[in-house]
């Protein structure tokens, strides 16, 4: 039986196990490879999508969950928080960056103005290897 996946505003028909990660939905049944594959146990945030506006891991969800849900890849952002990356030059290796953009617009969404600590407090748990860290908090502070 088929799972109907809302995602970038568009309704799309998966065949495939009910315990099959979101995350490979997204990348194998869907075709966005935007969304990346980091460590598969939700810690590194490099899969990050929006679920119901709300960033969530998506190696963490499984199909079967996804019912009566929308959901939100790199490849569906349209937020300010894309330029103001692109003005200060954040991503060096890139590969983190999609679960980075997807968070700060998820944290965006819940506070205007997000304080230093409230900052800290989302992106605990991404991983950039690359140590882009200053340059995405002065892109986040030009939002």
């Amino acid at each position: 039986m088929p799972y109907i996946i809302q995602v970038n505003g568009k309704r799309h028909s998966v065949d495939a196990d009910p315990d099959t990660p979101l995350l490979w939905v997204l990348r194998d049944s869907i075709g966005l490879t935007g969304t990346k594959y980091g460590c598969g146990i939700g810690i590194c945030g490099a899969c990050t999508v929006h679920e119901n506006g709300s960033g969530v891991r998506s190696c963490q969800i499984r199909l079967a969950d996804t019912a009566a849900k929308t959901y939100t890849t790199i490849e569906g952002l349209n937020h300010a928080v894309q330029r103001a990356w692109l003005d200060e030059d954040v991503a060096q290796c890139g590969y983190c960056q999609p679960g980075m953009l997807m968070e700060a617009a998820s944290l965006f969404r819940v506070h205007k103005n997000p304080t230093a600590a409230q900052i800290e407090e989302a992106f605990d748990g991404h991983v950039c290897r690359c140590g882009t860290y200053p340059r995405i908090l002065k892109a986040l502070a030009k939002i």
